[in-house]
Parts: C-alpha cells; structure tokens; sequence
C-alpha cells in the first residue's frame, strides 16, 4: 500500500495536478483498494484534523498580512530603514532586507512580504541606479523571511502536526531570521562595493528622527503580537487576531492609508489563499493518516537508525531531502507530509524538537527561492516583469547566503534554542 500510494502520488504530480488534488486522489484511491475503511469516514477524519485551536492563527495572519500590505506599513518600514542605511553601499538593498525582516515581523508569509516590499523598493532601487537583477535578487531572496521571523504559518503547521510548542517556536525563530538578514545584507553589501553602485544621499538627523516617528504605529505591532504571547496575555492564535484588530486602526483611523472599500477585496484575498491552504492541510493530513495507518514513518525510522547514523549524518540526509522536496512542493504540503516521517527518527537521535522544527522552515525558506515551485521567484517575475529564468538567476549569491545560513542553524543548535531556553526554561 505504501509503494501504491507514493506512485499515485508522484505519476499525479508529474501530470501536472495540483498538489492537493494529487494528495488527496492518492489518499482516497489508496484507501478504497488497499483498506477496508469506509471512504465516509474519512470526512470526519478530516475535520478532526482541521478542528485545532492553534489552526485557527493562518486565516488571522493571512489577512493581517494584506491588510499591512494595503494600510501603508510596509511604506513608512522602507522610509524609515532607507533614512538609516540607505547611504552605505548596497543601502538601499540593505534597507529592502530589514524593511523585510520587520515586515515578516507582522505579517508571517513570504509572498505577502515579497509583495509589499519589492512593489515599492524594486522601483526605487532601479532609480537610484542598482542594476536590476541585483534588486530583484536581494529583495525576492530577502522575503522568504517572512516564514522564519514570527509569525510564521510553516511554524503552525508543524506545531500542529507534531503536537509541538507555536510560542516556542515563534521565540525560536528570532534569531536565526536575525542571523539570516545579516547574511543576505553582508552579500549584497558586497556585490555593492564590487560594482560601485550609486549611495543614496545620507540622511540628516531630522529626517531620521521623522522617518522614526511615522514608523512608530508600524513597529509597535511586532511588538504587541510577539510581546502578547511571551508575556502570556495571549496566544498564538490570538495574537493573530489581535493583529487583524491593530492592523484595521492603524490602516483606516492612523496612517488613513487603508479605505473602507479596500476591506471586501482584502477580504477575498485572504479568502482564497486560506483556503488554499487548508486545502493542501486537509489533503495532506488524509495522506499522513495512511502513513500511520501503514506504520511507514516507524519503518522509516526503524531502517534509519538501523543504518546506525548519528545526529549529524541524520541532518545532512534531512536537510538534501527536503532540498529536493522544495524544488516541487509548497512548504505546508512538505511538513505536513515529511514532518511525522522524519519527526520519530529525530527524536530517537536525542535532536530537539524545536531545533528540528526551525532547521525544516529555513529548509522551507530556501525551497521559496528555488525552480520550479519558488513561490517567491512567481511572485517577483510577477511585480517586474521579469522571465523567472532570470529571477532565478538574479536570486543566486543571495541563495547561497541562505544555504550558508542553513548549515549554521543545522549545526548550531543554540541558535535556535538559546532564546526560547532562556524565555521558557530548558
């Protein structure tokens, strides 16, 4: 049954369904000639799968992520990042990387974060005169921060799926999204002084202290959603709601860049890409069933540590199969699917499960930025115009960067684990 269901999957996929019609037919078809339960009873089973609190935080961070994109958030981050570093080499790039790293802050999706930024400091960076597959590059590379730096829905997502911790996870991810930032900057710092590109004029004193105060409303909302849920005033999800709320004030009553007759377009939006998701999530969690119907993820396990591999063999195998993975599916799909494989054998290693969740989402990361299912190279050759060959192309030093990045979280586990560790205790 295992081979069967894996072969419909992957002869599904090669045809070009989507990835949730090829879970999901792969699941059913498996479950009518290789089983006897009742294909009724996999509704229920799907619902169980969907009826969890902390699932409830991805349509509140979907939304929330549009309504920042509209309501001029994203707008007053550029101003106020460009007014401080703008005027070093590669400033401009470097204020794109930051402006993406506190709009992943606030919003938890990539494509949202390319969106907002890039729309705004592709253009401008373009003017200034950098060439424009180095904007495209660092920017389109830059917003895949935006599933790493809480809020994240990957993190959800594997939360729910491996019954882990989302504020501790949430926690985890903060320093490494830090770490990764400096490393997207530091790359196109240099190709920037390589290239002696044009600085932007340097901004006085004034013009920084004014870009600060009209980013004040902007900044204060990862503070309130990552404070809320350290401090314990709420949870995960919602946090995700209280950012919907802080959100609608900022846009419509404060900045006034949002309208009343923006909200039924956000609202749709928001609509679809949830049920987008929750549709990959209900199919995969179906395909994840049979899994444990079969007991794969156990003889998968069982076959690995028989192999006698150690933690750090065990990562590297990890880490090139969900490599691999990312070059054809969506990151919710992915840890939906290969989490509750992978989960029992990492455990077994003595491997901490936060650790193991934050190493998958910057896995997930760098699966946004590669062909051909890098979501983030669509969504920048969709704002520029750009073929994606040439995206692609244009994203390489700053891949690299990432892969570095990802060796040192591997690797390093502290980087991961010191901040939750010391927030919540070892």
């Amino acid at each position: 049954m295992g081979l069967a269901l894996f072969s419909l999957l992957f002869l599904l996929m090669l045809v070009g369904l989507p990835i949730a019609i090829s879970l999901g037919l792969a699941s059913f078809l498996s479950i009518y000639y290789f089983t006897t339960d009742p294909l009724a009873d996999m509704a229920g089973k799907i619902f169980s799968g969907l009826n969890s609190f902390p699932l409830m935080a991805i349509p509140f961070f979907v939304l929330a992520g549009n309504i920042f994109t509209t309501g001029g958030v994203a707008k007053r981050l550029i101003n106020l990042t460009n007014a401080w570093v703008g005027h070093i080499p590669g400033g401009l790039s470097i204020a794109g990387i930051v402006s993406c790293g506190l709009f992943a802050a606030i919003s938890g999706s990539s494509p949202a974060t390319v969106v907002a930024i890039g729309s705004i400091m592709i253009p401008a960076m373009v003017k200034h005169g950098y060439e424009k597959d180095y904007a495209v590059g660092s920017i389109s590379t830059a917003g895949s921060l935006g599933i790493l730096i809480p809020p994240s829905i990957p993190m959800i997502v594997y939360a729910v799926t491996v019954e882990q911790s989302v504020g501790k996870l949430f926690i985890a991810g903060i320093i490494p999204g830090i770490l990764l930032a400096i490393l997207l900057a530091f790359v196109s710092f240099t190709i920037a002084k390589k290239n002696d590109f044009a600085k932007a004029e340097k901004a006085t004193f004034t013009e920084r202290l004014n870009a600060l105060k009209a980013a004040v409303w902007s900044l204060s909302l990862p503070i309130v959603v990552i404070g809320g849920i350290y401090s314990g005033i709420f949870t995960p999800t919602e946090s995700a709601a209280v950012a919907v709320v802080l959100g609608l004030i900022v846009g419509l009553w404060i900045h006034k860049d949002l309208l009343l007759k923006d909200l039924p377009g956000i609202l749709v939006e928001s609509a679809k890409t949830t049920a987008m998701l929750f549709f990959i999530i209900t199919m995969a969690m179906t395909f994840a069933h049979i899994l444990t119907l079969e007991r794969i993820p156990h003889e998968i396990a069982s076959i690995i540590t028989g192999w006698n591999v150690g933690p750090i063999a065990f990562l590297l195998i990890v880490n090139v199969l969900l490599f691999l993975a990312g070059q054809f599916m969506e990151p919710t799909a992915i840890i939906t699917i290969l989490a509750p494989i992978l989960f029992p054998v990492a455990m077994a290693l003595g491997i901490d499960p936060i650790h193991f969740g934050i190493i998958m989402v910057v896995n997930m990361e760098v699966g946004m930025i590669t062909p051909p299912v890098g979501l983030n190279l669509y969504v920048a050759s969709g704002i520029t115009r750009m073929p994606l060959i040439d995206v692609t192309k244009a994203a390489f030093p700053w891949l690299i960067a990432m892969i570095i990045g990802l060796i040192l979280v591997t690797y390093i586990p502290e980087i991961s684990l010191w901040l939750p560790n010391l927030l919540y205790g070892n």
